[in-house]
């Protein structure tokens, strides 16, 4: 339901009619230009509003344009690869370092027993 009223082509008729028998042939002219510089004061500022509704909703795009950028930033995507792996690897790693624990221990050891065994 639009607050507006609809004018159609007959209503504008009548219009046109009551005025010319209201104001007169003399001042219609007069009337009209006054009536077409109310209109265009009345876009103007229709113009304005809606220019700075745009210019408020390019503003808000921008801000979140930059938040987006920034989280961006922070992403880094080697980062993410190479956590990614070392999670991947964590399992096959595990027995590797226990291997190499023990081979350590054991040489550690080996080579205690070759110091005493010297001394």
């Amino acid at each position: 339901m639009s607050l507006i009223p609809q004018i159609g082509l007959f209503e504008m008729l009548l219009l046109a009619a009551l005025a010319l028998i209201i104001v007169g042939p003399k001042d219609l002219p007069r009337l009209m230009r006054g009536i077409g510089g109310l209109l265009r004061q009345v876009r103007g500022m229709a113009d304005e509003f809606r220019s700075g509704l745009d210019q408020m909703a390019k503003e808000a795009e921008l801000e979140d344009l930059q938040k987006e950028i920034e989280a961006l930033k922070k992403l880094n995507p080697a980062d993410e690869v190479k956590q990614a792996v070392d999670e991947a690897m964590m399992p096959l790693q595990q027995p590797i370092k226990a291997k190499a624990e023990k081979e350590g221990a054991l040489s550690t050891a080996s080579q205690a027993t070759k110091s005493e065994d010297q001394a």
